[in-house]
């Protein structure tokens, strides 16, 4: 499972995590993206999934996987890259959306390159150093659920909608049955 960075999945991480019969010896946790920040920088996605998850389900932790960015983005890409090409596909990666569209720490009108994880150099959230799977890699999955909540976020879904070339639609359209759920406030525009 490829778990999603920011605040609208913690809720499912903490379900997950309070779930007694789960057999976490057979799950394998990998990131989605990860903030080029120390090790023990509290932005980190990295950090806040061992809080929330990992805390209260602590043998999980011998199949999680976080992206070690403290290591430099370019080389924590080329170690994590090499890390999932053989555990493709996926069996569930789990996604935001951002305000603007984005996903992962893939930023509308920023440059993606090719391969599974790239470095990203000047992202417009802070902070600009990051790592993310790259579409190709989000896709590779089974089952692709992307959660958005929040009327923030009701402007990029309506325009996801119209065709607009956003980065959760370029991930989206490479995945032949992504499954979106959105909560009242995010899909009020929606037709």
């Amino acid at each position: 499972m490829v778990l999603a960075g920011g605040t609208t999945p913690l809720a499912i991480y903490a379900r997950l995590a309070a779930m007694p019969d789960l057999d976490w010896s057979r799950w394998h946790l990998f990131c989605g993206d990860e903030r080029g920040v120390a090790a023990n920088d509290s932005a980190r996605n990295s950090l806040t999934i061992e809080h929330i998850l990992l805390a209260q389900q602590p043998s999980a932790a011998a199949h999680w996987y976080p992206i070690r960015a403290e290591i430099g983005i370019e080389m924590a890409a080329t170690e994590y890259a090499a890390l999932i090409q053989p555990r493709l596909p996926f069996d569930l990666v789990l996604l935001g959306m951002g305000e603007d569209g984005h996903t992962a720490s893939l930023f509308p009108n920023q440059p993606i390159s090719s391969g599974l994880v790239i470095p990203v150099y000047q992202a417009p959230k802070p902070p600009p150093a990051r790592v993310s799977l790259t579409p190709p890699a989000l896709a590779a999955t089974h089952n692709l659920l992307i959660i958005i909540t929040g009327a923030n976020k009701a402007e990029a879904l309506a325009r996801w909608q119209q065709g607009a070339d956003l980065p959760i639609a370029r991930v989206a359209a490479l995945h032949q049955q992504s499954i979106v759920l959105c909560d009242h406030a995010a899909a009020v525009a929606l037709n």
